[in-house]
């Protein structure tokens, strides 16, 4: 019952914090959210599943029992891990302690309200990473939404308003293209299944029970249904070209809500597409390979030329953010051992750097009341341990060995490079390689002028050393950064445990 104990902790945290006064909302939700991270510490050092959740693995921490009937299908409350899950539910929980802290110097106003938010979207997105349902999951998954607008709708920058607008309506409309095309499979599944039960679903699909469904025969169905799925489930990633929500979101957001947007909430997306797509389509994804990984490619260098384009560096970092889920995508098509454990742990990889950068980010805004590239120089002088910590980070986000990222895109450029299933892949592969030498371009490009030189600074404000806890928070993401890059297999091993399963039909191990 651990994990339905953690959600309805959180939840219940969410709810305290909400009512509590503001003068002590920050801290007060900084030391609940810590009970999650023990709790999901505790999952990790007890962790002993073995296969995938939802091609007949055995699971941990598994509960399962009937709730109600709908439509003649059995829905339940089904929960469990496994070792695509349990890495993420981690990263969830150690981002939100840290988010908290990074929101302690710029949340002024409203401050229970914040923080009761902050918590309630940690419980819905610890919800969306052990759910085994899919109503019980797609109910987690839309509830996300309602915090991260208000957060950014409420607390965000001058254009908070239309961000918060262009974020919901992109991922909701996303969402309902997403359910119609999985909505479409359990019809066309007829009696072969009696629950929305995800492993039930995937393993019927998987044995070729799949008839037609109206108009559509089966294999109609298996191709309109996964480019429904693919299309929803790739705004929330974002890929190119249904990115455009994701700028404006990071850009008026707080940087607590920046952090998690990068840090957690893409990886929805990706984790989705593995679950859905990549698992119980197969044989469909291979079809699509070239055109998948043509959208991967695309992803990775038309995100770095965007980065390489901006002057605000929340933009950067944001556009860096579709730059690198683009290798997560590429990973996932190849249908590699390490293709596939390499993009799922680059979906931790990337939590952790993305959420370091938006953080430093932030620490340096606080201060100077700008991002702009043009408005300042010479920060290193005046900020010095949160400049070195911001040039860490971005030395892991170009690859730097011994760093999380390195490691993430090396297994993800072996497990490609190598594939079977993906037709001209070292062609595919070489064009996203590039990528990195773009993205060392422009953050070297952006450090250059905002770090270093004479000191310049074109607000009227004093420039000092960074708050004691933002520095704290910033140092303890990048050692867990470097601490990945050193020691990968403290995830990886049950990362491929889990994986390994997917690729014996339809794709290639």
């Amino acid at each position: 019952m651990i994990v339905e104990a953690l959600i309805a902790f959180t939840f219940a945290a969410a709810l305290v914090t909400f009512v509590a006064p503001n003068k002590v909302a920050g801290k007060l939700a900084f030391g609940l959210s810590l009970v999650p991270i023990l709790g999901s510490l505790f999952m990790w050092s007890q962790f002993d599943a073995t296969g995938n959740a939802l091609l007949g693995g055995s699971l941990a921490f598994e509960e399962s029992f009937a709730w109600l009937t709908l439509a003649g299908y059995e829905l339940s409350w089904h929960t469990g891990v496994d070792g695509i899950s349990m890495p993420l539910v981690v990263l969830t929980t150690v981002l939100t302690s840290l988010a908290i802290v990074s929101a302690w110097t710029p949340i002024d106003s409203r401050q229970s309200q914040f923080y009761g938010l902050f918590l309630f979207m940690e419980a819905n997105l610890l919800g969306v990473f052990t759910a085994l349902d899919f109503f019980m999951w797609f109910v987690f998954w839309e509830a996300v939404l309602i915090p991260m607008y208000l957060l950014v709708g409420v607390w965000g920058g001058p254009r908070r308003k239309y961000a918060a607008i262009k974020f919901f309506v992109y991922t909701n409309i996303a969402s309902l293209v997403m359910f119609i095309g999985f909505m479409a499979l359990v019809f066309g599944l007829g009696d072969s299944i009696t629950s929305l039960g995800l492993p039930e679903i995937a393993q019927a699909l998987r044995a070729g029970e799949l008839s037609g469904f109206g108009a559509l025969d089966a294999d109609t169905l298996r191709l309109v249904a996964f480019v429904a799925m693919f299309l929803g489930f790739g705004v929330k990633v974002p890929i190119v070209p249904l990115h455009t929500w994701l700028p404006d979101a990071h850009v008026e957001a707080p940087t607590p809500a920046s952090v998690m947007l990068a840090g957690v909430l893409l990886k929805m997306g990706t984790y989705a597409l593995l679950r859905f797509n990549f698992t119980m389509l197969p044989e469909t994804a291979t079809a699509l390979a070239i055109p998948i990984a043509a959208i991967a490619a695309l992803s990775v260098i038309y995100g770095a030329m965007l980065a390489l384009a901006q002057q605000d560096l929340k933009r950067i970092v944001a556009y860096s953010s579709v730059s690198s889920m683009g290798y997560v995508i590429l990973g996932l098509i190849a249908y590699t051992v390490y293709g596939v454990g390499g993009a799922t742990f680059q979906m931790i990889a990337h939590g952790l750097i993305s959420g370091l950068m938006f953080m430093a980010v932030g620490v340096i805004y606080n201060t100077t009341h700008t991002r702009m590239v043009g408005d300042m120089s010479g920060m290193a002088d005046r900020m010095p341990i949160t400049t070195g910590i911001f040039i860490a980070g971005a030395f892991g986000y170009m690859g730097l060995p011994l760093m999380a990222g390195f490691a993430g895109e090396f297994f993800i450029f072996v497990g490609s490079f190598g594939s079977e299933s993906l037709p001209y892949a070292p062609v595919f592969t070489s064009i996203a390689m590039f990528g990195i030498v773009i993205v060392a371009g422009y953050l070297l490009l952006a450090m250059q002028r905002t770090l270093f030189g004479s000191f310049r600074l074109e607000t009227d404000y004093e420039v000092g050393h960074a708050p004691r806890h933002d520095t704290l928070a910033l140092a303890t993401l990048l050692v867990l950064v470097i601490a990945l890059g050193v020691a990968p297999d403290t995830f990886f091993s049950m990362i491929t445990d889990a994986v390994t399963p997917i690729l014996e039909t339809g794709g290639g191990l």
